[in-house]
């Protein structure tokens, strides 16, 4: 309960700092290329969606946006978040719900683009992330269809998931941590890769894999750990199989892509605000006050004759 009261504090003082966001020019489609940004969101978090949308989008050209209403979405929540994002198509998350996979914990958000991977090159972008400068690597990414995933270390590479099995903490009971033990006793895993990223920021080519992988690899890893498969954390497991395997896909460059506890001034390009260090100091809200104000000094040069 405390949590939960100082949770909403935060996120209150936060909307008041950044109102400014819903004075900024709605999103329109940049390319007539096929690149979609897809979330899944949760009725607290539609104002850090829209920091987080709009600051992305001034350096990621997209001509699609779709948003997967987890339940708790009201009409306000849409009415405000079409008028703002006019180019987004809207779902409710159980439309992508599989018996043969967990449900909830944001399953259905990586189901869902596997039902669009075919048409276009989807970027998962979580709510609390910010885009504070260039993204050329995302860009270079899209342009070449290959997949990114942001990662938790400098010089993060994509690796054999034997490597990783051997390099899990054996003593912890996590979700993450118990499948990436197991990774070496699933059929196959010794031609399969693995990345320890974030599914919060993730790059799929057009394309590049459709549903039976991922309902294949559930399977065989609910087989391997049981229930355990079913907690919060595995479609993050998930997430990072599927990018790894891709045929072309590496981690982003760190700590230029990296969560607010590794960020560096002057470095980091895009923040992923995790839990621990959402609302530490208030960094998050003056960083993105900064930026919304960048967006609002923008589109007035544009007006302007």
């Amino acid at each position: 309960m405390i949590f939960n009261l100082k949770d909403k504090l935060n996120r209150y003082r936060f909307s008041k700092a950044c109102k400014q966001i819903f004075f900024t020019p709605p999103i329109a489609a940049t390319t007539d290329k096929p690149v979609a940004l897809l979330t899944q969101l949760q009725h607290k978090d539609v104002i850090l969606f829209l920091i987080a949308i709009k600051t992305f989008a001034i350096q990621v050209p997209l001509s699609k946006v779709f948003i997967i209403n987890d339940g708790s979405l009201n009409n306000d929540d849409l009415i405000i978040l079409r008028q703002h994002i006019p180019i987004a198509d809207f779902y409710d998350a159980d439309q992508f719900s599989d018996p043969f996979c967990p449900t909830g914990g944001c399953w259905e958000r990586l189901l869902a683009i596997a039902s669009f991977i075919n048409q276009y090159y989807i970027i998962q972008l979580d709510s609390d992330t910010l885009t504070l400068s260039a993204l050329d690597e995302v860009n270079d990414h899209i342009k070449t269809n290959t997949g990114f995933v942001i990662g938790t270390w400098d010089n993060q590479k994509i690796e054999p998931m034997n490597v990783t099995s051997e390099r899990a903490q054996k003593n912890n009971n996590h979700v993450q941590m118990l499948a990436e033990i197991h990774f070496s006793k699933l059929e196959g895993s010794e031609n399969m890769k693995y990345i320890r990223g974030c599914a919060g920021f993730s790059g799929f080519p057009k394309g590049s894999f459709n549903k039976q992988f991922i309902i294949d690899f559930s399977q065989k890893m609910e087989k391997e750990i049981g229930s355990k498969w079913h907690e919060w954390g595995s479609e993050q497991v998930m997430s990072n199989v599927v990018v790894a395997n891709l045929k072309k896909a590496k981690g982003l460059p760190h700590p230029k892509y990296s969560d607010c506890n590794n960020m560096k001034p002057l470095v980091t390009h895009f923040i992923h605000f995790i839990g621990d260090c959402r609302f530490k100091r208030s960094i998050y809200a003056k960083l993105a006050k900064n930026e919304i104000i960048k967006l609002i000094s923008e589109a007035t040069q544009i007006l302007l004759p």
